[in-house]
């Protein structure tokens, strides 16, 4: 145990600073959740089939409490605030990740599909029904042959002008349409992304409403679906194959805010590039990255709940007062939860920046300027990234510090990792993510980039980006600031001096990231000018471009956490967050010491100081870990862990 006094947390005023400006509505939700606590155990006990249906049953009674439409205009039924629609399904996350993801489908991906990719007169035939759950729907993105590129789908959408129809077709079985939440037993309409055809010319990806089933659930003519069946998790969500066999609808069908199709067969879009257009419409549908990323990081909270209070009480080993030591008190055991304690809370507030940035720029989106819109992009894309593998290191390492207990399936652990294991991939494959989120920081999210095609970008780069990254960065004098603060040698002090200074973090985040970018233009420069294969060339430097996006989103989870400790009043909090930002800022310097040495920022000495600063940090922190995870605010019928009771 610590020979200091540690300050004790104030566990609900912490939670309100957490639950932030929408804690009505967590609360809202976190009752729910008690309500409906039922269906973990539910989780267990059902078949597959039975499983869906109560999964369906409970969000349709969430829906009627107004706990799952937030984000819709109120004119339809929904609560017109697109920042409490996302701190719900976050709160929602500590519940049964399958009813979160049943609601993610239908309101996150099918209704805001509709809601942003449609003009008013969809909005009126269709919302108002989306919001109160009686059209159920899907949303038909995925094939089995194109994932990730989502230009590259191979359904079809052709126009008959006779008919004033658009006819949809799977032209070759790859492109059937994979994975698809709710299509295999609820959804009765899907948004279909498929290549759009008008008078012989393709004129890129657009969406459009196609009836699956009738009213009595049967399927319709021209569509096969076959059950997904078994997975790794999610098992409560009816995932299934859709085949489109010249299945017709009307003209009114395509969602039409920024492409449409007149009766005799003109295209017409008020966005003139094609590439332009298709990312544009990609872009309104970020709300599905946001939210998988906040409800990755409320996922990690609840192992961290379940482990911590675990390690709290359970005892192993005679210690040297002659009484058996908890499994907290051991600094191995230290070292697997509370780093991840002190990352969770700072995507946490990385999380909520986001959020916040998102309302902003999608509340009057006409009107959103177009770089900062592609900068929510990208940080979306990278917070959802690093959010979702949070996730999946947190849950295996609790499961894992609660040893053979964490393997039972009443501890919670196996539906955690099973159910969040897809977060990874789903929304976009956490590593292509990165990438993008690179590509927009060699380009400083100019618009050019969206114009690009790979070997566009390539030349992009080769004429413009290492210029543009050094000047913006200041990357030369950014460097002479970092090298002030780590010395060469002993002689110039105590090799633990300034470890817990915020600037010196701050500065060794952004030379890592600056250096990083900076070392993949150049890479990308030299080899455009020795005459390298576009493709191949950015392939050989994609591992350089992962590295140097991770550097990116961790500086911003940084600045977060300095942010948000700006914002609040002296006090036990805020020297906790403190302890837990210092404890993650050398955590990932410690991680990653190997690659500050071999670019000279670190010496052996001082990498050493800072793994004894580290375990020093852990041991201030022990005697708060529990006061920490209580202001996660996780009811404790979520907890539901047996060894908990």
């Amino acid at each position: 145990m610590p020979d200091f006094v540690a300050p004790q947390v104030d566990v609900p005023a912490l939670t309100e600073v957490l639950d932030g400006p929408h804690a009505e509505i967590r609360d809202l939700c976190r009752r729910k959740l008690i309500e409906h606590a039922g269906l973990l155990d539910d989780a267990q006990r059902l078949d597959r089939d039975g499983y869906r249906e109560r999964v369906l049953q409970t969000l349709l009674q969430l829906t009627d409490a107004g706990a799952t439409t937030l984000g819709f205009p109120k004119r339809y039924g929904g609560g017109g605030d697109l920042g409490a629609a996302i701190a719900a399904f976050e709160t929602m996350a500590f519940g049964d990740l399958s009813l979160l993801v049943k609601i993610g489908v239908q309101f996150g991906l099918f209704g805001g599909a509709i809601l942003q990719l449609g003009t008013e007169r969809r909005h009126d035939r269709y919302l108002a029904d989306v919001v109160a759950g009686r059209l159920l729907g899907c949303f038909a993105m995925t094939e089995q042959g194109h994932g990730s590129d989502v230009q590259g789908l191979q359904t079809v959408a052709r126009y008959d002008p006779g008919r004033e129809q658009f006819i949809i077709d799977t032209p070759v079985d790859s492109a059937h349409k994979e994975f698809i939440g709710g299509a295999a037993a609820h959804a009765r309409m899907a948004v279909v992304f498929a290549q759009l055809e008008v008078g012989g010319a393709g004129h890129g990806v657009h969406a459009l409403l196609v009836d699956l089933r009738d009213r009595n659930g049967r399927l319709l003519p021209g569509i096969r679906i076959v059950d997904d069946r078994q997975k790794i998790g999610l098992n409560g969500v009816d995932n299934g194959r859709i085949w489109f066999d010249r299945v017709t609808v009307d003209r009114e069908n395509l969602l039409d805010r920024y492409a449409s199709v007149s009766a005799d067969g003109v295209y017409s879009s008020p966005i003139e590039s094609p590439d332009r257009r298709f990312f544009t419409m990609l872009g309104t549908l970020v709300q599905g990255r946001v939210s998988v990323a906040g409800a990755s990081v409320n996922a990690a909270k609840v192992a961290l709940t379940i482990a911590i209070r675990y390690a709290d009480r359970r005892r192993q080993f005679t210690g040297p007062n002659g009484t058996e030591e908890l499994l907290l008190d051991y600094g191995m055991h230290q070292r697997r939860l509370l780093p991840r304690l002190a990352r969770t809370y700072g995507l946490h507030f990385a999380q909520e920046q986001l959020v916040a940035e998102y309302d902003d720029v999608f509340t009057h989106p006409d009107t959103a300027d177009p770089k900062r819109r592609r900068a929510l992009e990208a940080r979306a894309a990278g917070t959802k990234a690093l959010g979702s593998w949070l996730a999946t290191d947190t849950i295996q390492a609790c499961r894992e510090a609660c040893g053979g207990a964490g393997y039972l399936s009443e501890n919670r652990f196996d539906a955690l990792r099973a159910d969040t294991d897809v977060f990874t991939t789903f929304e976009g494959d956490n590593h292509v993510l990165l990438q993008l989120v690179a590509k927009g920081l060699l380009t400083n999210y100019a618009s050019e980039f969206n114009d690009l095609d790979q070997l566009g970008m390539v030349r992009f780069v080769a004429g413009h980006a290492v210029e543009t990254v050094i000047e913006r960065t200041a990357a030369h004098s950014l460097m002479e600031r970092v090298r002030d603060l780590l010395p060469a040698g002993e002689d110039r002090g105590d090799a633990r001096t300034g470890l817990l200074d915020p600037s010196y973090h701050s500065a060794m985040f952004r030379w890592r990231e600056e250096h990083r970018i900076d070392g993949l233009a150049r890479r990308l420069k030299r080899g455009a000018e020795d005459g390298m294969n576009a493709a191949e060339l950015f392939s050989r430097c994609q591992q350089h471009a992962v590295e140097a996006a991770v550097a990116h989103v961790e500086r911003q989870v940084l600045e977060a956490y300095e942010q948000k400790l700006a914002s609040l009043p002296d006090g036990a909090n805020k020297t906790a967050l403190c302890q837990l930002r210092d404890l993650f800022a050398l955590s990932v310097i410690e991680a990653d010491r190997g690659w500050w040495m071999e670019h000279g920022r670190l010496s052996s000495q001082r990498a050493k100081a800072i793994t004894r600063e580290v375990d020093e940090l852990l041991r201030k922190t022990r005697p708060l870990a529990v006061q920490l995870v209580d202001a996660f605010g996780v009811p404790e019928e979520a907890v539901h862990a047996a060894f908990l009771h």
